[in-house]
């Protein structure tokens, strides 16, 4: 692990959610990169619980006290996608370097407007999509990039979850409506696309399904039903450059058997990437297999260790895959290089999920006679 030091980044927080409190505060409590200095939320009491854990010098009475404070250096939007836009536009009124989490906004012109207005008022913008920066991930790219499989010939991605079912928690009713971009495709296709396409490198052409099979969600702790047409699955078929294939499958609400798997195959040899949860919890790694060869059996390959470049600590690894991209804003902001994904990567990311729907929207089905 690098010893280099870096003069901590003053933060303050807006939105202590389930995964600000799960991921965001334990890793920016864990690395000496940052400095909690403020927290807001519209539950007071929420925000002074995050305090008291996590040390957070103070609980701001508003968005606004807290992004207009000179002891800031960094603001870090976590509130749900549908409030994004608003607060990060008030964070770049102020100057601030904003860090959003992913969703960046609920349309893509929401978020190439973000963009235009952060590269205007000359702040540091990331995106949380902090896959693409795991450990395992900047190996994979490596491989590729150095031949491991020789030529691309197919890229396949399985990633299912148990959650975004029929029946939800109320702490998931945001995720229903299908105008706040937060469903299984917008969320989990956003960061597992990502991911892949990171090493794999991006599709110059797709096609796309994006089935809605839940039409009706219900609250489990009120037992109100919502009907949405936000969409269950992601079926994406397209071609990558250098005439390689891409398959990618995302399904929400398997009831059981979830997790991810992904094969790549190359003219000289595959390589093969699971992991039993697609939200790691603590054990839950990454694991790369692959061969070279004729008909040669998968051989675990081990990340090597100069890819672990956290502390140590017990967290679970999809709080770690969330540290490495505050590693790497961190050294972003130091030294004025950009490793960490930006606005710039949400607006296409946006635009490669709207094309999908879009794709499946505009589809003609050929009719297939029964044999009978």
């Amino acid at each position: 692990m690098e010893t280099t030091h870096i003069e901590p980044l003053r933060v303050g927080v807006i939105g202590v959610g389930n995964w600000a409190r799960h991921g965001h505060l334990r890793v920016l409590d864990l690395l000496p990169e940052y400095a909690l200095q403020a927290v807001y939320s519209h539950r007071r009491e929420a925000a002074e619980e995050a305090a008291r854990e996590y040390r957070i010098g103070r609980v701001a009475a508003s968005i606004d006290e807290l992004v207009e404070s000179d002891d800031i250096d960094l603001v870090v939007v976590l509130n749900t996608a549908p409030q994004h836009a608003e607060t990060v536009k008030r964070v770049i009124a102020a100057g601030k370097h904003v860090y959003c989490e992913w969703p960046l906004t609920t349309t893509l012109a929401e978020s190439k407007e973000l963009l235009a207005l952060a590269e205007a008022r000359g702040v540091r913008h990331v995106a949380g999509l902090q896959r693409r920066l795991a450990a395992h991930n900047r190996y994979l790219r490596d491989l590729i990039a150095e031949g491991y499989v020789g030529e691309l010939r197919s890229v396949r991605m399985h990633v299912s979850v148990n959650y975004f079912q029929a029946i939800r928690s109320r702490a998931l009713e945001w995720t229903v409506p299908p105008e706040n971009f937060s469903s299984i495709v917008s969320i989990y296709g956003g960061h597992f696309l990502d991911m892949l396409l990171d090493a794999t490198g991006w599709p110059v052409s797709i096609a796309a399904l994006t089935p809605n099979q839940f039409p009706v969600v219900t609250i489990r702790e009120s037992g109100v039903s919502m009907a949405t047409s936000a969409p269950d699955q992601l079926v994406l078929a397209g071609a990558l450059k250098g005439n390689a294939v891409l398959s990618v499958h995302i399904e929400g609400g398997k009831r059981s058997g979830s997790g991810v798997q992904i094969d790549i195959t190359g003219t000289q040899g595959d390589l093969r990437i699971t992991n039993t949860s697609a939200f790691g919890d603590v054990g839950d790694d990454y694991r790369i297999a692959g061969a070279r060869g004729d008909k040669a059996p998968l051989e675990t390959l081990d990340v090597p260790e100069r890819y672990h470049r956290l502390p140590e600590s017990g967290l679970p690894s999809a709080v770690l895959e969330l540290a490495e991209l505050y590693r790497a804003y961190a050294r972003d902001a130091a030294h004025g290089t950009r490793s960490a994904p930006t606005f710039a990567d949400a607006v296409r990311m946006h635009d490669l999920i709207d094309r999908a729907q879009a794709s499946h929207a505009l589809r003609q089905f050929m009719a297939i006679e029964s044999a009978e």
